[in-house]
């Protein structure tokens, strides 16, 4: 039984993680040769406070971005 665990930014749809789960399955069926019914994937969103990029997090990556108002 493989079990996928995928990390993600947060701010992905409903419908977006629907479609990864979907074709993550698919990959592991195609590559492994299991059933569908036997794979399990576990997405867990991170906050982007909590995520670093070369020495930062992404919020403040984001913040610096972000456009002034």
């Amino acid at each position: 039984m493989p079990i996928v665990n995928i990390q993600l930014i947060e701010g992905r749809t409903p419908e977006q993680k629907e479609a990864l789960i979907e074709k993550v399955t698919a990959a592991c069926v195609e590559s492994i040769d299991c059933t569908p019914e036997s794979v399990r994937i576990l997405l867990s969103d991170v906050a982007t406070q909590d995520f670093g990029v070369a020495g930062e997090s992404v919020a403040k990556r984001r913040a610096a971005k972000a456009p002034a108002s």
